[in-house]
């Protein structure tokens, strides 16, 4: 077989993959009945009252977030509350100052 040929049959077969895929997933939705468990058969006896709503569950004691309290956070340096950028906000770094250029011994 040719490299175009080779190319082709590869193409097609991917092609051919992903529409088998897309059946597998495609056709239990399609179908009539839903893979739920059977409905059992009524048998004629009324078992008495219903079972009504869950009771809601029993308050708690402790708090929620048991266990040891968080240390306070620490506030920022700046905030952002008005329409300036964060950097207008911040003061300005120092410049380092300019190191003087190494002197070479001079002979006297």
């Amino acid at each position: 077989m040719s490299g175009d040929a080779q190319l082709m049959l590869m193409i097609a077969g991917m092609h051919l993959l992903g529409l088998v895929c897309a059946a597998v997933l495609i056709i239990p939705a399609l179908r009539d009945s839903p893979d739920f468990p059977p409905h059992r058969p009524d048998t004629g006896s009324d078992g008495g009252g219903g079972g009504g709503p869950e009771r809601p569950p029993a308050p708690q004691d402790s708090p929620r977030g048991g266990g040891i309290p968080l240390p306070d956070a620490e506030q920022a340096r700046v905030r952002l509350r008005d329409h300036r950028k964060l950097r207008e906000q911040q003061p300005r770094r120092e410049r380092r100052p300019a190191r003087e250029p190494e002197r070479t011994p001079v002979r006297t």
